[in-house]
């Protein structure tokens, strides 16, 4: 991105589970397009991410504790951004939890703990958010959906029922929030250089063959059209392209950014 082509300036954008991988990604992006930028996460490394951020971007950018699951640190999160910055433009949804399990090791609290933050969380932090967009009649809303959002994959049935369950929510709430200038839109990463795919290689690779670190990746990758996995900053080149003015005509929609792993 340029660095004088500034989209977000005045504008205030706030990403949940933003501490590393694809929510750092784009908070540096909107960082250095000239936004306010709240980051959140419900781990203790979230200021740090914030400074780190403020010192690359020289945009301000503050980090917060906030538990997505939970109504009143949701409101308080989206509250104090509000009353620090004065409004809020664009909100991303980007908390997320996953876990791999055959179905006769899958537990009731795998099920309800990924369903909560997943889709639960998106719910609520659109919710938050909503409230303050519909009164100055503008706003962005965007989700993290995934792949498994279009098609449900082995050993994870609570994760893709979760991000089927966002892809859901998107649509509902861009018809209801349309007549207040309020888009809604989601978006679906592949295999992204993140922490959480080297996690993902190793526990699938256990459940599926006898893969060494790395191998199920590469082998995965190998099929994309594009041949490389993608990076936060494909991710969220997307991102902020949806909370621009040229996406003031899109809403509703789930748009995948996978190099072409899935196509529909």
């Amino acid at each position: 991105m340029s660095e004088n082509i500034r989209r977000f300036e005045n504008q205030t954008v706030l990403i949940t589970g933003a501490s590393r991988g694809i929510g750092e990604g784009i908070a540096r992006r909107f960082a250095s397009e000239g936004a306010n930028v709240a980051v959140s996460s419900n781990t203790p490394d979230i200021e740090e991410t914030a400074a780190r951020l403020q010192s690359e971007t020289g945009a301000t950018v503050i980090g917060r504790f906030c538990d997505v699951t939970s109504r009143e640190s949701v409101e308080a999160l989206v509250d104090e951004v509000v009353d620090r910055f004065g409004r809020l433009d664009v909100s991303v949804q980007n908390a997320g939890v996953i876990s791999v399990k055959p179905i006769a090791e899958l537990t009731e609290g795998d099920w309800d703990k990924v369903l909560d933050v997943n889709t639960k969380g998106v719910f609520l932090c659109c919710q938050a958010a909503a409230k303050h967009m519909m009164k100055q009649k503008y706003g962005r809303l965007i989700n993290t959906a995934s792949a498994q959002a279009r098609q449900g994959f082995i050993y994870t049935p609570h994760y893709a029922a979760s991000k089927f369950g966002v892809m859901g929510v998107t649509q509902a709430l861009s018809r209801e929030l349309a007549p207040f200038n309020i888009t809604v839109n989601a978006f679906c990463p592949g295999i992204i250089e993140t922490d959480m795919w080297g996690h993902l290689d190793g526990a699938w690779g256990s459940l599926l063959g006898d893969y060494k670190p790395g191998e199920l990746m590469a082998e995965w990758v190998s099929a994309i059209p594009m041949k490389r996995a993608g990076t936060p900053e494909d991710v969220s080149g997307l991102v902020a392209f949806l909370a621009s003015k040229d996406a003031a005509y899109i809403t509703g929609q789930t748009i995948n950014v996978d190099g072409g792993m899935v196509m529909s």
